[in-house]
């Protein structure tokens, strides 16, 4: 058995596809370097990124699937899940192998598994885009902090980006220590330090705007006009709005 390293980035990944071709080795381990534990036994390969190799494999799989599945490849990559990369690395290796349509096998462990782990992406990404509550910061700036179960900032960047046009914001992962910028014009990947994440995860009332009580304050009355007493009915609303959610959410903040 042989063990394949990647970094974790999506060239490395598509690399490693490259590499298994190019050299036959049989059946292989795919690991992240960070999670590897050496041992004298196992022999490994460390898959170097290649922009041009990721580049024809990326290629390749767009002429084997459609839109649709390959914003699957996407999405189960941005689960971050060392389960997802090796499903994705053998769901690859079984496209190419087999004849068009391939992708439609659920029976195969890998397909499934691609198409599952797609599924839970999207849906915490029209979570995000549901949930997310700004903050009117004192500089003009509209800011929210968020630390979503995968790495969706790249699947809600448009929606942001067409809905609050009007507006600068920032979204910023505090889990994955980046965020995005739009500026009126474009949207921009940025990184803060520590410090800076720690003062707007919990921004004090001095860095806020004026005006961003009172729209919290509007916020939460209309919130309570429009809630109906009678027909409260918390599980089915734990259900449709979980309880990690409600931290991003201005008419929870007195719960």
């Amino acid at each position: 058995m042989t063990i394949y390293l990647i970094d974790g980035s999506l060239e490395s990944l598509l690399c490693a596809v490259f590499e298994w071709f190019e050299r036959k080795p049989g059946k292989i381990l795919l690991q992240l370097e960070q999670h590897h534990q050496p041992d004298a036994f196992t022999t490994v390969f460390a898959v170097q990124p290649d922009e041009k190799k990721a580049d024809r494999v990326w290629k390749g799989l767009q002429a084997k699937l459609d839109k649709g599945w390959m914003r699957k490849f996407y999405c189960t990559f941005l689960s971050e899940s060392p389960e997802a990369y090796s499903s994705l690395f053998e769901f690859a290796c079984y496209l190419f192998l087999n004849p068009e349509g391939a992708e439609d096998n659920y029976g195969n462990p890998h397909v499934l598994h691609v198409a599952q782990t797609a599924r839970k992406v999207e849906r915490e990404k029209h979570r995000m885009e549901a949930f997310i509550r700004f903050q009117h910061t004192a500089d003009g700036m509209f800011y929210c902090g968020i630390d979503p179960d995968y790495n969706v900032l790249p699947l809600i960047m448009q929606h942001f980006k067409n809905r609050y046009a009007d507006q600068q914001w920032i979204i910023y992962d505090l889990k994955r220590h980046y965020g995005l910028f739009y500026d009126l014009e474009k949207v921009e990947e940025i990184q803060m330090d520590a410090a800076a994440q720690k003062t707007l995860s919990k921004p004090a009332k001095n860095l806020l705007s004026e005006k961003e009580a009172l729209y919290a304050t509007l916020w939460k009355d209309y919130f309570k006009s429009t809630n109906i007493v009678a027909r409260k009915n918390t599980k089915l609303h734990v259900q449709h709005v979980p309880k990690r959610y409600w931290k991003y959410l201005t008419e929870k903040q007195d719960k």
